[in-house]
This record gives structure tokens, sequence and C-alpha cells, in this order.
């Protein structure tokens, strides 16, 4: 089990999201694909935007950075040839924790 919940994810990041408008984050599938595409960014060298405990993982580190507004999923905008928009997401980064 996930823990914080997916809907507890998507709350977080669409927080700053007005009512009436689109939310930036819909589905699990666009919160599994940020925390993967972060946790990929992960094991390639970027450095973490969280305290890391000694053997925590890169999809839970990406997981605790999502959690704590550490990075934020921007939704990808829209081809003006295209009607439906991309699946893919857009990670924010703030400072890395050293």
């Amino acid at each position: 089990m996930l823990h914080p919940s997916y809907t507890d994810l998507m709350k977080v990041v669409n927080k700053d999201v007005e009512e009436g408008e689109t939310k930036i984050v819909n589905s699990r599938y666009s919160i599994v694909m940020a925390t993967a595409k972060r946790a990929r960014e992960l094991i390639d060298g970027n450095l973490p935007l969280v305290p890391v405990k000694n053997g925590e993982k890169p999809l839970s580190v990406a997981i605790d950075e999502l959690n704590q507004a550490k990075i934020k999923v921007a939704a990808e905008e829209e081809p003006k040839d295209r009607k439906e928009p991309e699946a893919e997401v857009i990670l924010e980064e703030q400072e890395a924790v050293e």
C-alpha cells in the first residue's frame, strides 16, 4: 500500500488549482508517471530535495518529494493541432538537499 495514498498526493499536487479550473492531476496514472520520472532522475544522479534515510529507494524519495511539495507536476501545454493533451508530466524542481 502506498503511503501517502494516491488521493492525498493528488490533493497536494492540485492544492493551488482554483475552484472551477482543470486539475493538474486527476488520475493515479499521472501520479505514477510523475514519481517514476523523478525516481529515474534520482537514479541518474540528480540530488534529492528531501532528506534521505539510509537505504531508501529512489521511488520512495520521489514520493516524499511530491508529498512535501518539493517538486510540482505541471500540465503540458496542448499543441494547437491536437485535440487531446499529452499524457507526459513535467516536473519543476526546487533546491536540492545536500
